[in-house]
Order: C-alpha cells, then structure tokens, then sequence
C-alpha cells in the first residue's frame, strides 16, 4: 500500500523499478484502475506516473488510450548504444584526467575495484543456486561505476545527458548479463575500466569503456534475437524502434 504522503513519487518509483527491472515486461498494458488498486492510490498519482515514464521512454502513452510498457526494438537498442558509445568513453576520459589532478576523484573508483575483486572470488566459491542469487549484488557494482562516473565527470552537459539515459540502459542490463559467463565478462571489463581511471591512463580509460559497450550491445542483440528471451514480451526486431 502506497501512503498518501508523496503518493505521486512513491507510484512513480514504483513502476519505474518493475519496467526496469523486467517485471512488467515490454508492451504489457497499464490499466490505470488496476495500478491504482494494487498500490493503493487513486487514478491521479497513477496518470502522473505514466506521464512522467512516458517523457523518459520507458512508457508508450496517448492520451485516450491505454498506456503500454515501451517495446524493445532491435533498431532502438543500437541507436541508444551509438549514442552511449559517442558519450560515456570521453566520460571516462575526463574522469581519468580529473584523478591525475586530484586524487580525491580516484577515491570510489578505487573502493569499487576492490569491491568488484571481492565479488568475483565469492562469485567462483559458490554453486550455481547461489551464483544465481548473486546478480543483483553484481548490477548494484556496475551501477555504482556508472554513477560515479557520472558524479566525477566535471563536463556537466555530458553528465546530464548520460544520466538522463539510464533508465533505458537499466531496463536492458538484465538482458544483457543473462548468463554467468558474460557476467564475468563484464566484470573484467568493468576492472579494466577501473583500472584505466585509477591509474590516469586515459587513452585506456576511453578504448575499455568503448570495448565493454561494444560486448554488451552484441550480448544484447544475441538475447534478443534468441527468441525465447522473454515470454509475452513485445521485441521488434525491424530497425524501427
């Protein structure tokens, strides 16, 4: 049951973590009436919340009709990752250049890598039940590098403009992590990058960042052409979005 204080935000919050998190998947509908029952909040809140969702791109809305969970597209999924590629490697480049002259920037960077080394020898002592149970430990690693990337960044357009992608990159990080082994991929990938900014390398700090968007577009790609990526859910695999 949502409270009545900040309703609108709580329902907001809400939807936004199912649609990203896959648990209201691709082009399911959003019946107003149904939303507003299970949380407990009046039609209001809920209309806002869509709206809000649809201005991010996670949300399919006309007004007048019903509102449908944004379908993935093969064409939306690599024009988003060109967009990320022109982006995020000159990020890190600048969050490199930052740390040479200033080693307070380093500080998270440093922290995550030892993080990220701790995860993976837990990761290798467990069974695949408990490997399972791991991802979302692994996601909030790989979301705290993209944050404090985003914090480090001392270009404020470009932080904006990559922070205001991330709810469409969370939403797919779940399809493109989907087995064990590309999860370590990534998280090599994800060193290498740390690496790279920890040690001011910052032609090193940019070819990792584009090299490990390079493999998640193509993990990508191969989930969602695989055809049994996720039941029900609507991929459109036309270069449309």
């Amino acid at each position: 049951m949502v409270r009545a204080s900040g309703k609108s935000e709580a329902v907001y919050e809400r939807l936004k973590g199912d649609i990203e998190s896959l648990r209201l998947k691709p082009g399911v509908k959003l019946s107003e009436v149904q939303l507003g029952e299970e949380l407990g909040a009046s039609r209001t809140p809920v209309r806002e919340a869509i709206r809000r969702l649809s201005s991010e791109g996670l949300v399919d809305f006309v007004p007048g009709e019903v509102a449908r969970v944004a379908a993935l597209s093969l064409g939306g999924v690599r024009a988003l990752f060109e967009f990320r590629m022109l982006l995020e490697p000159r990020a890190a480049a600048l969050v490199a250049v930052s740390g040479t002259g200033d080693e307070r920037v380093l500080v998270p960077f440093r922290e995550l890598l030892k993080r990220l080394d701790e995860f993976e020898e837990s990761f290798h002592a467990l069974d695949a039940g408990g490997q399972a149970r791991t991802y979302q430990d692994f996601y909030e690693l790989t979301e705290g590098f993209d944050q404090a990337v985003i914090a480090a960044c001392r270009n404020p357009y470009l932080a904006r403009t990559i922070r205001d992608l991330r709810s469409q990159t969370v939403r797919l990080r779940h399809l493109s992590h989907s087995g064990p082994r590309r999860m370590l991929t990534s998280l090599d990938e994800h060193r290498a990058m740390l690496k790279a900014i920890t040690q001011g390398d910052v032609q090193a700090a940019e070819a990792a960042c584009r090299h490990h968007l390079a493999q998640t577009l193509q993990a990508l790609i191969e989930s969602l052409t695989s055809g049994d990526v996720m039941a029900g859910a609507e991929i459109q695999l036309d270069a449309t979005r």
